[in-house]
């Protein structure tokens, strides 16, 4: 019997570097908000629960989707990270033994094609955690995707805590997984904010399910453009300018 999988969208931040009062998901790229770029992809799919996460300036992100039903939103009244942001949504999976895909709000060229290969392939490699990477020329500032010396991944370093070495890694963490439900909730449940920012990672779940002698594996996309986040106005004039050609 197929396992079931559901979504879980992080529409709660306020993306300060915009420097805007607009959440950052609201911004528009070619005319359309990126949280509905995002949704309308994922609308395309049979995924059985579509849950947002939503916090800062909550309303304007429920406009965005207006025209869309059969989403769930959750608040995330303080937004304390990722892992915080997915912990919200537990009480709606309390019931659930399937899969649950995350994805940022603010991926608006992430294809259904990508997403329908990640969740055939963390279902052929029976694992309890995938994360979708790149290899970046410049990888700025994302976290960086550790490996061991077998090419299993280990962890996932963010960026503001990584060290020098593990800055030279040119593979990063898209924000976009495929988790057991089960083994995800399960994670979170251990996670602390031993960090620089103080917050709550989803990204530490990696570690902590691997810790456990549980599978973690990686799939890498061809085509990074597909996983490019939207943290400042250069990089949201970059994807109009791509979209137009």
């Amino acid at each position: 019997m197929q396992k079931e999988t559901s979504t879980i969208i992080l529409a709660a931040g306020k993306g300060v570097r915009m420097k805007s009062e607009l959440p950052k998901v609201a911004f528009k790229l070619g005319g359309i908000s990126l949280i509905e770029r995002v949704v309308s992809t994922i609308k395309k799919l049979p995924f059985s629960k579509i849950i947002v996460v939503i916090g800062y300036k909550k309303e304007i992100v429920k406009k965005c989707l207006a025209d869309y039903n059969d989403i769930i939103y959750v608040d995330q009244e303080v937004q304390n990270g990722t892992g915080h942001a997915v912990m919200v949504t537990e009480n709606y999976f309390s019931k659930y033994d399937g899969n649950i895909i995350i994805i940022p709000g603010d991926v608006p060229l992430l294809t259904i094609k990508t997403l329908i290969t990640l969740e055939n392939f963390h279902k052929s490699e029976n694992a309890s955690a995938t994360v979708l990477t790149a290899i970046l020329d410049d990888p700025a500032n994302y976290g960086r995707i550790v490996r061991d010396n077998n090419g299993f991944v280990e962890k996932i370093v963010e960026f503001k805590d990584a060290n020098k070495e593990e800055r030279k890694i040119h593979e990063i963490n898209s924000g976009i997984f495929c988790f057991e439900s089960k083994s995800l909730f399960s994670a979170l449940s251990k996670i602390n904010i031993n960090n620089v920012q103080k917050e709550l990672y989803l990204t530490d779940t990696l570690e902590i399910l691997r810790k456990e002698g549980k599978k973690i594996s990686a799939l890498t996309v061809k085509d990074s453009i597909e996983i490019s986040g939207i943290n400042s106005h250069e990089q949201l004039a970059f994807l109009e300018n791509y979209i137009q050609q």
